[in-house]
């Protein structure tokens, strides 16, 4: 009586099937990780970027003349890129005491942290135009704005 020994095709294509399964949920999984990551360090650089906004301009009560050039020229700033989206822009509020941070070009999955964990720092947010607080209008897609009002 012949002995055979060796595995059959349908035992290697469900190994190869379970490996296949894994190998997706793993990188699923990564890719979460690495997005929440990004947004915590966007989150921690806006933060930082107030604290510097207001050691510059603070101490004068009036905030006219901020912009991302300026802080760029000031070092507080690396350089000019958006620490999240794709760009952004620094302005002086209405009343001229406050700073306004924009950011342009967030997806959706961006614009839902920002809208779910309110940086302390703000006074204000608003999402696509509308103030965080009364409704959060985060669009599919990556043309999500943010403002966050600061003093």
């Amino acid at each position: 009586m012949k002995t055979e020994s060796g595995r059959s095709l349908i035992e290697i294509i469900g190994v190869v099937a379970v490996t296949g399964v894994m190998t997706a949920g793993a990188i699923a999984i990564y890719n979460s990780i690495r997005h929440n990551q990004r947004n915590t360090i966007a989150a921690a650089e806006l933060r930082q970027l107030a604290k510097d906004i207001n050691m510059l301009m603070g101490m004068r009560g009036d905030y006219t003349g901020i912009s991302v050039d300026y802080l760029v020229k000031a070092g507080a700033l690396q350089n000019p890129n958006a620490p999240i989206g794709k760009t952004w822009t620094i302005d002086v509020g209405i009343d001229k005491t406050t700073f306004v941070i924009n950011i342009y070009g967030m997806s959706r999955g961006e614009c839902e942290f920002f809208a779910s964990a309110a940086p302390a720092w703000a006074t204000g947010m608003y999402i696509n135009g509308y103030r965080a607080e009364e409704v959060v209008n985060c669009f599919d897609g990556t043309e999500n704005n943010i403002s966050f009002t600061g003093m």
